[in-house]
């Protein structure tokens, strides 16, 4: 069974506060008007040259990395690294639906109509000017189906910066606060990063226990899963692979 994603990440630091909490998805509306005042954000245009197969998701990862380090400079310049990111991670979930960015992807919806729904975004979300722009600049550029890359090489550019270490822990049941504050140190420990940051993903195919994916692009991996202690009980009977009804 595929892994959901859980909404609220928790993180652990060693000498500075927690990230600001996230705010629950908003309601999206297509009809709706605002006249949010954005400040200006610059963004070296990119070339909108087209590649197929690995050349062209190559391109596509280039320019997700501009616009996110794009991004986090000016986050870096006003002090709103930590607020950029929470920011960051609200547009990750309004754009994991994808009813929401086909709308913004389809080519017979006007500019215009995008922009309001921006403003309707901006406000509903509560999203600073900065992040509020920076959408507007991608519609405007004809990049927000990039969206979804950029969130991902944010996080990367902001763990770099803030000497962050992303671990991901996927269990049956959501854990507990304390459980996963102990899961950070741990992983501060075997990794001497300065912060961690938790997320937790669902996945029942587990059957109890969890696992702790971190660094490198989840390069490293503990399977304290009760699904990963059967899968080594049949190895060593040879009994081939086993079926877990969940």
């Amino acid at each position: 069974m595929a892994a959901a994603l859980q909404q609220t990440p928790i993180t652990y630091r060693s000498r500075s506060p927690p990230s600001a909490q996230l705010q629950s998805k908003p309601t999206i509306k297509l009809s709706l008007s605002s006249n949010l005042t954005l400040p200006k954000l610059s963004i070296k245009r990119l070339p909108r040259r087209r590649g197929g197969g690995a050349s062209g998701a190559r391109m596509a990862d280039s320019a997700a990395g501009s616009y996110a380090n794009a991004l986090a400079d000016v986050a870096k310049s006003n002090n709103t690294l930590d607020q950029t990111s929470a920011d960051v991670e609200k547009l990750e979930k309004i754009f994991s639906d994808e009813q929401v960015l086909g709308f913004f992807t389809n080519p017979t919806v006007g500019e215009e109509t995008k922009q309001k729904m921006v403003d309707e975004i901006a406000k509903s979300s509560s999203l600073q000017p900065h992040v509020a722009n920076f959408l507007n600049i991608l519609v405007d550029m004809k990049r927000i189906d990039l969206i979804k890359e950029i969130v991902k090489e944010y996080e990367l550019v902001y763990n770099r910066l803030t000497q962050t270490e992303l671990a991901i822990v996927t269990s049956v049941v959501q854990l507990e606060s304390q459980h996963l504050s102990q899961i950070a140190k741990k992983v501060q420990q075997l990794t001497g990063a300065k912060n961690v940051r938790i997320k937790t993903l669902i996945d029942p195919s587990l059957v109890a226990g969890f696992t702790i994916r971190y660094g490198n692009s989840g390069s490293k991996l503990i399977d304290m899963s009760v699904k990963k202690q059967l899968e080594e009980i049949a190895a060593q009977l040879d009994l081939g692979d086993i079926q877990l009804a969940v």
